[in-house]
């Protein structure tokens, strides 16, 4: 080892590799997705102690719950890994989330629900940003310059041996009522 590496990566380095890897794909609406998953799939499951007493919230859709939050935190993660089905992706958590409120006490609580329709309603929304380098230049006024003449190439004249197309009348009554577009 040299005396100029450090052997080990700092935490600068880890945190840019970290921001670039979330900004590449729909971080957000993964974490939200996943988050709704954890109550809807957790509440049907869960006892609550009130003092002495135990109250059990199991109930008989306690195995569809369990399902739509392992989905839901499934489709949180394809989000994360394979941003290419995002769309799909999210669509899926918002109709899984729309199924949770009869099926899984009232969406988890409404928690679980409004926590997967905002990560699905980001997932549908977002969008991989456009590389750097390729940037399409600004619609500004044009360059000064001389105007391109008849003999370049990029602007297209008449054809030898025909009339200009100089249209006097409507489309139809230009050039005796001809298409000239072949």
């Amino acid at each position: 080892m040299s005396a100029e590496t450090t052997g080990s990566r700092d935490f600068q380095h880890w945190r840019l590799r970290f921001r670039a890897w979330r900004g590449s794909r729909p971080f957000w609406a993964g974490l939200f997705t996943m988050a709704g998953g954890v109550p809807i799939a957790y509440f049907p499951y869960a006892n609550m102690h009130l003092g002495n007493i135990t109250l059990a919230m199991s109930t008989t859709a306690g195995a569809g719950s369990l399902i739509i939050g392992v989905l839901l935190v499934t489709l949180g993660l394809t989000m994360w890994f394979h941003s290419v089905v995002r769309t799909f992706a999210g669509v899926a958590a918002i109709l899984l989330a729309l199924i949770s409120l009869p099926v899984a006490n009232i969406g988890g609580f409404v928690i679980g629900f409004l926590l997967a329709m905002l990560g699905g309603a980001l997932s549908v929304a977002w969008v991989p940003s456009k590389a750097k380098g390729r940037a399409a230049p600004a619609a500004g006024p044009e360059p000064e310059g001389p105007a391109p003449s008849a003999g370049d190439e990029t602007v297209p004249g008449p054809r030898e041996g025909q009339p200009g197309t100089a249209a006097t009348g409507t489309t139809v009554d230009a050039n005796g009522g001809r298409n000239s577009a072949g």
